[in-house]
């Protein structure tokens, strides 16, 4: 009987490689860079194309304890949560690619963050690891724009990558990603031409394509994941047919949306049906992240360690040809 042969697509296009972080040799202080990207087939199609990077895990760790966090979540860390560079320590040590620090509006005193604050926190988690680093501000533009230019001149050469980059608030912390050698995080609501317009005012500016993580924002499983999905989806069809601003990698959060809903944040006056409040809470970050790294997520920030060794496992077995 004659082999059957598969049909099989292939891409003009290809995903655009970026590296995080910078070694001694390259002017930084990181143990190890990290690539993601470079992809010529849709996410694991191995047979089609080319997949030269596994799908980067970063833990977000935060400059503070979190004030807003499930119990579930703190517990799960409850060693660490008032050192951000034990807590930095501690991610790493689960084996993840990435540490992802995020600067509060406030202090843990309450005090509004400051830029001297901001530095002295990422002095001390560079000090304490050696993975790349993403650092991402309050979410507050005037605030934003002075905690992460100072954190970019104090950190010259890291190659961090600087977020968020919205269109409120891009050019700022753009040049000074631009002036101290680091990358940028682009995010936009979930929309294809919003996402590839705002790669285009940062590149722009200035700022070379190889120093731009595309950020689409998703939801978690049940919140809106669907359209998120959709999104990234065809923003990664349109890079592998050859549209030169679709191409960046992807990050997304499906740590921090799937443990803002209902049935990871809370345990009480909720459906008997609903099971183990804490084995629910991890499911709904594992399963938010499977979904979306197969729909092209080159870099998936989460927030529980069991939910990270989940996907890891997974991962493992998908890069395996």
């Amino acid at each position: 009987m004659a082999a059957i042969e598969l049909p099989k697509e292939k891409y003009a296009g290809k995903v655009r490689e970026i590296t995080l972080g910078a070694t001694k040799e390259q002017g930084g202080t990181r143990g190890k860079t990290v690539t993601i990207g470079g992809e010529s087939a849709l996410p694991f199609m191995h047979f089609e194309g080319v997949i030269p990077n596994k799908p980067a895990l970063a833990i977000e760790v935060q400059d503070r304890k979190p004030s807003d966090w499930s119990p579930v979540l703190v517990d799960a860390w409850k060693d660490v949560v008032d050192s951000p560079a034990k807590w930095a320590q501690a991610a790493e040590a689960l084996g993840v690619d990435l540490i992802l620090l995020k600067l509060n509006a406030t202090q843990a005193d309450g005090s509004k963050n400051t830029a001297a604050n901001a530095v002295k926190v990422v002095k001390e988690v560079l000090q304490a690891i050696t993975l790349p680093l993403i650092v991402f501000g309050p979410g507050q533009a005037e605030l934003d724009n002075e905690v992460l230019v100072a954190v970019a001149e104090a950190t010259k050469g890291e190659r961090l990558v600087l977020g968020i980059c919205e269109d409120k608030n891009y050019r700022t912390i753009v040049a000074a990603a631009m002036a101290n050698d680091h990358l940028v995080n682009s995010r936009t609501p979930m929309d294809v031409n919003l996402a590839k317009q705002l790669v285009i005012l940062i590149h722009d500016m200035g700022l070379p394509l190889e120093r731009i993580v595309m950020d689409p924002t998703t939801g978690a499983l049940g919140y809106g994941i669907e359209y998120g999905y959709s999104v990234m989806e065809r923003l990664r069809l349109a890079a592998l047919q050859g549209d030169g601003m679709t191409q960046q990698p992807m990050l997304v959060t499906p740590g921090e949306e799937a443990w803002r809903v209902k049935e990871s944040k809370v345990g009480t006056d909720v459906p008997a049906m609903w099971g183990d409040w804490a084995e629910r809470a991890v499911h709904w970050e594992t399963i938010t992240a499977s979904a979306l790294v197969e729909t092209g997520a080159n870099v998936l920030v989460m927030r529980h360690p069991e939910a990270v060794k989940r996907v890891q496992k997974m991962l493992s077995e998908l890069m395996s040809k």
